[in-house]
């Protein structure tokens, strides 16, 4: 795989969606296998033979009993500026260090300008690619409106073919905006996200939040279709002072906090300090 893979799409906007979501959870749950654990604190430990993986995140692991399930498909949501392609850089990152093989798909920035903001971190990313580790893919939005359904068709082999554990897409936002219509759109992305889950990678995919909800996407479908989400916000105090914080929606066949954490974005990467308050 290559930057000069099939590249992708148009974009569009309208408002989040609005139907009963817990009909459209349940209609969109029930395609995968699951239900969701967690509590405040930690309780007794989920029982499931599941392999884990850490996400690479100081502080984050932590407030995950035991890791994320192997292979989930899970999705970091913010608004600009929360980290959330650092967050998906830094989840890379620790699987090659674990020797895990990954995939980058970025729908937003350039093949080198993920490579660079990787470096500047201090993640060798264009030595992972050049040692057959890595591979980063930009896709470009106008041509993938007219080659989806061959990428969705293709993304099984390439993973296979690649022998990936781990894959980033940034942004799934961008894939749901080439759709006008509702109803168009949630087939389109339960057809894709399903076809990361047969094949069978851990995958990471960032979302734009909602305007007026921290605790739901753009459109208001992708939290619904993940295993994991994790939300990225900014918290202002009563003194107006504003920090970064986390919170773990969900995880299913893991036990996580619930508690919202402070964290930062540093010269390493993302740091969430677990043992702290947000204020």
């Amino acid at each position: 795989m290559s930057g000069d893979e099939d590249d992708w799409f148009e974009s569009g906007d309208d408002e989040p969606f609005e139907e009963d979501e817990e009909m459209f959870e349940d209609d969109f749950e029930s395609a995968f296998e699951g239900g969701e654990g967690g509590s405040e604190g930690f309780e007794e430990e989920f029982e499931s033979e599941i392999p884990r993986i850490d996400l690479g995140i100081e502080g984050l692991d932590e407030m995950v009993q035991g890791g994320v399930p192997q292979r989930s498909l899970l999705v970091v949501m913010g608004a600009a500026g929360t980290g959330k392609t650092t967050f998906g850089l830094q989840f890379l990152q620790r699987g090659i260090e674990n020797g895990e093989k990954s995939i980058y798909l970025t729908l937003e920035e350039s093949r080198d300008a993920v490579i660079q903001a990787a470096e500047e971190k201090g993640w060798p990313f264009e030595e992972y690619i050049e040692n057959d580790e890595l591979a980063v893919v930009d896709l470009d939005p106008i041509e993938m409106a007219n080659s989806l359904t061959s990428i969705r068709g293709d993304l099984p082999r390439l993973v296979e073919d690649f022998d990936a554990q781990r894959l980033v897409l940034d942004s799934v936002s961008l894939l749901e905006m080439m759709y006008d219509n509702q109803a168009e759109r949630r087939t389109e992305v339960f057809d894709f996200t399903r076809a990361l889950k047969e094949a069978g990678v851990t995958t990471m995919l960032t979302s734009e939040a909602s305007e007026s909800n921290p605790y739901a996407s753009r459109h208001g479908i992708i939290e619904y279709l993940t295993d994991g989400v994790f939300v990225l916000q900014y918290v202002r105090s009563e003194f107006r002072e504003t920090r970064l914080a986390v919170e773990i929606q969900k995880i299913r066949n893991a036990n996580h906090s619930r508690e919202t954490k402070p964290y930062e974005i540093t010269s390493d990467g993302i740091s969430v300090y677990q043992q702290a308050n947000i204020f």
